[in-house]
């Protein structure tokens, strides 16, 4: 299984999620998930705004609640924000009522009809529930900047390899992302706009 494109098998389970945008359009969807937080926040807008690049950020309610001001800049900045769960709960280990409960509580903050799991787990059941209200959104493409094994240079590589029309491209506005991000972020921009592709976010 490639395990930066999702496997078809998660597709078919979730068949009503957005994963992949049209593919007969030159576009491409960058989002960032778990943020938003001081140490990486102001640096992924600068270089969004450097490549006039809008994206969306799906983000942890706990973390609007903590850095007000961050998701204000996003907002202001004209990207689209998304719901990412209150606690960051993954949907397995969770009652539905929990999980439900706790996505309700970040969108008291965030206020977004966008959606999308943490670590894109959730159980039928809660998902059944939630794509009554939210546009779940899930990704073409993660390029795994959060991981220990891998470089700055097979995170741009990633982007390289595995973006296509319509992708929905997944950055990560965390602490184990930044380090990486800081190079590889700029250069799939630059990459990706060299290539014609246009930059959309979701309605």
């Amino acid at each position: 299984m490639i395990i930066e494109q999702p496997a078809m098998w998660l597709r078919w389970l979730f068949p009503s999620a957005t994963w992949r945008m049209d593919h007969t359009e030159r576009s491409v969807y960058i989002t960032f998930d778990d943020g938003p937080i001081p140490e990486s926040t102001p640096f992924i807008l600068q270089t969004l705004a450097e490549f006039g690049v809008r994206a969306t950020f799906f983000m942890v309610g706990d973390n609007v609640r903590k850095y007000p001001e961050l998701y204000k800049q996003i907002v202001a900045a004209g990207h689209q924000v998304g719901n990412h769960t209150y606690h960051h709960l993954g949907g397995f280990k969770h009652l539905t009522k929990t999980y439900i409960d706790d996505v309700e509580r970040a969108n008291d903050l965030i206020g977004s009809h966008l959606f999308r799991p943490p670590h894109g787990c959730m159980t039928h059941t809660e998902f059944l529930w939630l794509k009554r209200k939210y546009r779940i959104v899930m990704w073409d493409l993660v390029t795994r900047d959060y991981s220990k094994w891998l470089t700055a240079d097979e995170v741009y590589d990633n982007v390289r390899k595995y973006a296509r029309n319509g992708s929905i491209i997944t950055f990560h506005d965390s602490l184990r992302s930044i380090g990486k991000l800081r190079m590889a972020l700029p250069r799939s921009l630059k990459w990706l706009k060299d290539q014609g592709f246009e930059f959309k976010t979701f309605e």
